[in-house]
């Protein structure tokens, strides 16, 4: 088991410190694998996924080898499965599904973010999954936000993860787009137990839209994982209003 650690941890560094434009299987196998096993997901955002993975590992207090990778690709829409979850260590889909944006987020497309409480808007950036819950909207699954003012108040704000009944195929058909939560990425009822247990304490997700504040000033989407780069420039603003 700990060779097998270390693979995954080696092959999740390869991803990292490979420029998104060299994409080859001989320099990225583990985004190779895991883009396999989800031919629906985008591969650009896949890659930054897994860099995000790798950088995340490197953070004060974070566990070395995060069992599982959560990627939800803000930009389809929600009448789309746009959650994916993969097992790092078998490198294999676990869950392709469903997720709800927050009501101010937008319609069927998401179009703003926020970290500020109050604003029922979603958060990108890279979450570390915490501890399960029995709460207002049943069992659900608490996310500490990794990325300063853009989604670090997930906590605060009570964003998590948990199951919603306006969450299903049959909305998304009838009124074409899914309901829509408070700010938190919700799942259909009838996996969402299943899923918080297999993703919960400490594991890594990552929310994408292609925001350009973001995707410049993230320090966990940079190849030196925030070093040089974002040296002296402070915290990023809070997106979205």
């Amino acid at each position: 088991m700990k060779l097998l650690g270390a693979c995954i941890l080696f092959t999740a560094v390869l991803a990292c410190a490979a420029p998104a434009r060299a994409a080859s299987s001989n320099a990225e196998p583990l985004l190779d694998r895991l883009a396999q096993a989800a031919p629906g997901i985008d591969r650009r955002v896949l890659s930054l996924a897994t860099r995000a993975v790798s950088c995340t590992m490197r953070q004060p207090g974070a566990d070395p080898r995060p069992s599982t990778l959560s990627v939800i690709d803000f930009s389809k829409p929600s009448t789309q499965p746009r959650l994916w979850v993969f097992d790092l260590a078998s490198q294999r889909l676990l869950f392709e599904e469903l997720v709800a944006h927050g009501r101010n987020t937008g319609h069927n497309m998401a179009t703003k973010f926020s970290n500020r409480s109050g604003s029922h808007m979603s958060s990108l950036g890279v979450f570390r999954t915490a501890e399960s819950y029995v709460g207002a909207n049943g069992y659900s699954l608490r996310l500490d936000g990794l990325e300063p003012g853009f989604n670090d108040l997930a906590r605060e704000r009570a964003i998590v993860i948990h199951g919603a009944p306006y969450v299903a195929p049959d909305i998304a058909r009838t009124q074409g787009r899914l309901g829509r939560s408070l700010g938190c990425p919700a799942v259909r009822p009838a996996v969402a137990r299943e899923l918080i247990d297999r993703i919960r304490g400490g594991s890594v997700v990552f929310a994408y839209y292609p925001d350009s504040d973001w995707l410049q000033r993230s320090r966990l989407l940079d190849g030196d994982c925030g070093g040089q780069r974002h040296a002296g420039t402070g915290d990023p603003p809070v997106g979205g209003g």
